[in-house]
C-alpha cells in the first residue's frame, strides 16, 4: 500500500495511478484512504460473501437446514404462488 502527503494529493490528484490503495498522510498520522471504485465494489462484494457465510454457519449450527429434495420443493412452491400473484396487488 502506497503512502502519501496531503499535499502530494493535491499536486497530483488529477494524474493518480491508483493500481493499489493509497494511505494519504497528515503530519503522519494516516488520514484517508483513496481507492478505485473497482477496489471498492471487489471489497464490498467480498464483506458482503462473508456475511452470507457466516449466515449459513449459523443456519447449520442451529439446524435450520433442507435436503436437495426439500429446497426444490420449496423453491417450486415460492414460484407457483409467484404465478397465480400475478396481476394481484
Amino acid at each position: 500500500m502506497r503512502i502519501e502527503t496531503i499535499s502530494f494529493l493535491k499536486q497530483n490528484a488529477a494524474n493518480l495511478d491508483l493500481e493499489e490503495p493509497m494511505v494519504i498522510t497528515q503530519s503522519g498520522k494516516p488520514v484517508y484512504r483513496i481507492e478505485t471504485e473497482h477496489q471498492a465494489q471487489r471489497k464490498d462484494e467480498a464483506i458482503a460473501l462473508l456475511r452470507l457465510m457466516n449466515l449459513a454457519e449459523r443456519d447449520i449450527r442451529s439446524g435450520n437446514t433442507m435436503t436437495p429434495e426439500e429446497a426444490k420443493d420449496a423453491l417450486k412452491k415460492r414460484r407457483l404462488r409467484g404465478i397465480t400473484n400475478l396481476g394481484k396487488s
